[in-house]
């Protein structure tokens, strides 16, 4: 390549950062990663009315999560009117645009006769050769672009190929507002061509403005970027991604537990391919992304893979890092701060200790933090009732009779521990699990946990005994 590749993620700032958005800006940091160039990062805040302080932190902050990096300093969109309308006046005084007077009266006329005929093209163009003395008084006009009307506008697409469209359907578009305000298609170009912008990857819900866009370009006499359109993302059922199928803030994905690195992965892998490989490290992203092989179908939200994907990456994630992911995940959801509260270098090591086990369970973070309570629950323990069911009578006599033994036992691990209930179970006639059962539902208040023998060498004797104390003091 010629330059160097720079491309942008400018997302208006109205609301969360949309999985959708998510999934360009992956896009457009990965191309520029991979060709040694720089993502820029724009808020396109023009519209004054919906954007919000609030929406700029959530993009800001969703991206950060994410591990996607721009180069250099934010551009505001809004903060650059002067110069969007600078050009809007270097475009009139060129003759490439004029002013238009037209009532709404007559534009609301002109878009109702359209339809009736089944026209494209809404606005007429009747102000384009008049004369400005013809103006009506006290009227601001508009300024439009004077489109070519014969020929095609033609935008080279990396995704969806050669696009092409008859300038007579396209309509002289309006590029700075009677109150002075550019239009969002004049100020995408502006700021593009002022960021030196080399490559345009969006989706492709904007690519008929890459026709209007083309043609401000070329009005300009400047170079257009390269487009690329990418198909939106729909629900497994091919319908529009809506909320129940997984249209959601980047920061709900965070809360529901999913490392920012099994998100990407599963981003980059909705409408891109590089052959069969379906997990990708960052590097091996970077080093394979191209804009070839990102198909021209939308690609399908699976939240059963994307879940898969999650617990892969957790089953692989180092022990220590799984911790801080899981504290950094404790602000976002429900309950995180009891664990917040007690997170002690003690509880540390219990945690260190037992996560090779509870995270070949786990799919999400959530799944981790509530895998987790029976380390740093206080006693005496929240049962629930399915291990209730298993704290009968019977069960509690053998926990009775198994506890001197275990308080005997003079090394407390795994080995050592398992040596004492193996022997006391056949000593009483019951296979080990008729014995382990109860212990676990005693010692964890679940009916699921790592291995019982790591469960008791983890909790340490004086808790596991007192634990096990608790439910054979109750009521027999």
């Amino acid at each position: 390549m010629s330059e160097p590749v720079v491309t942008r993620f400018a997302p208006s700032p109205t609301g969360f950062l949309h999985i959708g958005g998510g999934r360009t800006a992956l896009f457009n940091w990965l191309y520029a990663r991979r060709h040694g160039g720089k993502m820029l990062l724009r808020i396109e805040d023009t519209d004054r009315e919906r954007s919000t302080s609030a929406a700029i932190a959530a993009i800001i902050d969703g991206l950060t999560w994410l591990g996607l990096t721009w180069d250099g300093e934010i551009v505001f969109q809004f903060s650059r009117a002067a110069r969007h309308r600078q050009i809007a006046e270097q475009l009139l005084a060129a003759g490439k645009a004029y002013n238009c007077y037209a009532s709404p009266e007559e534009l609301t006329a002109m878009r109702e006769a359209a339809r009736r005929e089944g026209r494209a093209k809404l606005y007429d163009g009747r102000w384009r050769d008049r004369d400005p003395s013809e103006a009506p008084p006290g009227v601001k006009p508009v300024i439009r672009l004077k489109a070519p009307q014969t020929g095609e506008t033609v935008v080279e697409d990396q995704v969806q190929g050669r696009v092409t469209w008859q300038n007579e359907n396209l309509d002289d578009f309006v590029l700075l507002r009677s109150d002075g305000t550019p239009t969002y298609m004049l100020a995408v170009v502006v700021d593009d061509h002022d960021m030196n912008i080399t490559h345009i990857i969006r989706g492709d819900d904007h690519l008929n403005n890459g026709a209007r866009q083309t043609q401000i370009y070329q009005a300009l006499g400047w170079n257009v970027p390269s487009m690329s359109h990418i198909p939106l993302i729909h629900g497994p059922d091919g319908s529009k991604l809506s909320k129940r199928h997984g249209a959601l803030g980047v920061d709900a994905y965070r809360a529901m537990g999913y490392l920012p690195a099994a998100m990407r992965n599963y981003l980059v892998r909705l409408g891109w391919s590089h052959g069969d490989q379906e997990t990708f490290s960052t590097e091996e992203m970077v080093a394979a992304f191209d804009l070839a092989h990102i198909g021209r179908s939308p690609a399908r939200f699976d939240f059963a893979k994307l879940e898969s994907l999650n617990g892969h990456y957790i089953r692989t994630t180092g022990d220590a890092d799984l911790i801080t992911d899981l504290e950094q995940l404790l602000s976002h959801i429900a309950g995180g701060q009891e664990l917040t509260s007690k997170m002690t270098p003690a509880l540390r090591i219990k945690l260190m200790a037992a996560m090779p086990a509870l995270k070949e369970r786990a799919k999400t973070l959530v799944e981790l933090f509530d895998a987790t309570r029976f380390l740093w629950a206080s006693r005496p323990l929240d049962i629930n009732d399915q291990a209730k069911a298993l704290l009968t009578p019977e069960a509690k006599a053998l926990i009775a009779g198994l506890l001197p033994e275990l308080e005997a036992a003079a090394d407390w691990t795994s080995t050592t521990i398992e040596a004492v209930v193996r022997p006391y179970a056949e000593r009483v006639g019951q296979k080990l699990g008729a014995v382990a059962q109860p212990l676990r539902a005693a010692l964890t208040g679940r009916t699921t946990s790592p291995p019982i023998f790591d469960v008791l060498a983890v909790l340490g004797k004086d808790e596991s005994v007192a634990r096990l104390r608790d439910q054979v003091a109750e009521p027999l």
